[in-house]
């Protein structure tokens, strides 16, 4: 594995999902880039301004929670928050950032969280986004008939693994018990959402505890692997 793609459904998402493993790899040499499909532009908590204004910020933290965990691209699609679709004109978006980075392993949400016993995990963003990403792989991104407009500048790229995350059936784990100071760092970038950082900290190292039981390790992430 030499080089990941990480995909968000709004800014801050892979940061509670999977900035301790990015984070790791940077470290270690890997490339990682992040590619963020909406502007987060309604996710509102502590700000009063305009749709516009509030994507910008949103970026702006979202550069500056990459930095930190060592990702030094990333990637903007500015759909509309709140009104993800798993249609063609997103997937070819998709696709796109796929053929044109070329990872090893592609990280995502869950698509397969529809059990909807948690509102975070089943928010529709979540839900479409996770869906767009994995048709975007599987077929569209490796098979030429998909998308020939893009084949000359853009040939098509087929991965090995994608790892989801914010998922509720892990079976692979990291260990981020050396950069999970770098994970909630990452995460207190993004002043316009949270509103305590204390418990944001608390939070997640209760979370990157419990899942690190299970690989018998300090502080874990964990994925869902579907290999190829």
């Amino acid at each position: 594995m030499k080089k990941v793609l990480v995909f968000s459904p709004h800014p801050d998402d892979l940061d509670f999902g999977c900035s301790g493993a990015a984070a790791k790899w940077a470290k270690e040499g890997k490339e990682v880039v992040y590619c963020i499909i909406t502007g987060g532009c309604r996710g509102k908590h502590k700000t009063k301004v305009s749709e516009k204004e509030l994507r910008k910020i949103r970026e702006k933290e979202q550069l500056k929670a990459a930095e930190i965990a060592g990702v030094k691209k990333v990637i903007f699609l500015r759909e509309k928050d709140g009104e993800v679709e798993n249609i063609k004109r997103l997937r070819k978006k998709l696709v796109k950032v796929i053929r044109k980075i070329r990872p090893d392993i592609i990280m995502s949400f869950d698509p397969a969280n529809r059990d909807f016993d948690n509102f975070y995990r089943s928010h529709r963003d979540h839900r479409f986004g996770a869906e767009a990403v994995f048709d975007a792989i599987y077929p569209d991104a490796g098979n030429e008939a998909f998308f020939p407009e893009l084949n000359k500048k853009y040939p098509p790229h087929q991965i090995k693994e994608v790892w989801f995350y914010a998922t509720n059936k892990p079976d692979v784990f990291v260990d981020i018990s050396e950069t999970i100071v770098q994970k909630i760092s990452a995460l207190k970038q993004h002043q316009s959402q949270i509103k305590d950082f204390d418990e944001i900290e608390k939070m997640i190292k209760n979370w990157a505890r419990e899942i690190g039981k299970k690989a018998k390790l300090k502080y874990a992430e964990g994925f869902r692997r579907v290999k190829f």
